[in-house]
């Protein structure tokens, strides 16, 4: 698993491991095991005391809900939760990816615009039965 920044926000680590496990409705042992297992990853004080973030809290919400509710798996959460980052990753390459051709079609435009009106500036009106030379302008 990726482990996130953290610091602020929903990532800021706060709770201890009691209060984190009160939160999400498990037995503090029960995110002993998740942790071994990788399914979260709390912060360390200096001291060694797990910190968790809200983040945290939500993900362990998800994890009960999925195996409680839905009687999936330690292993089938860990791959839901890795498909879920993948997802999210992906629809981040998504938007970054529409958003350079957004930016490549204003550009490409403006090249075109540029190139029309270099191409009037070439249009020389000839007078009937006279010829221009391109140099005699």
């Amino acid at each position: 698993m990726v482990k996130q920044q953290r610091g602020s926000g929903k990532d800021r680590p706060v709770y201890m491991i009691s209060v984190a496990a009160e939160l999400a409705g498990v037995h503090p042992q029960t995110l002993r095991i998740y942790e071994r297992k990788m399914l979260v990853q709390p912060t360390r004080s200096p001291g060694g005391t797990r910190l968790y973030s809200e983040a945290d809290i939500e993900r362990l919400r998800l994890i009960q809900r999925l195996t409680q509710d839905e009687g999936v798996n330690l292993a089938g959460v860990m791959r839901i939760i890795e498909l879920e980052m993948e997802r999210e990753r992906l629809e981040a390459r998504l938007a970054e990816a529409e958003a350079a051709a957004s930016q490549a079609e204003v550009r490409l435009a403006h090249e075109i615009n540029e190139f029309r009106r270099s191409m009037r500036a070439d249009i020389v009106h000839v007078p009937r039965g006279g010829i221009v030379r391109r140099n005699e302008r």
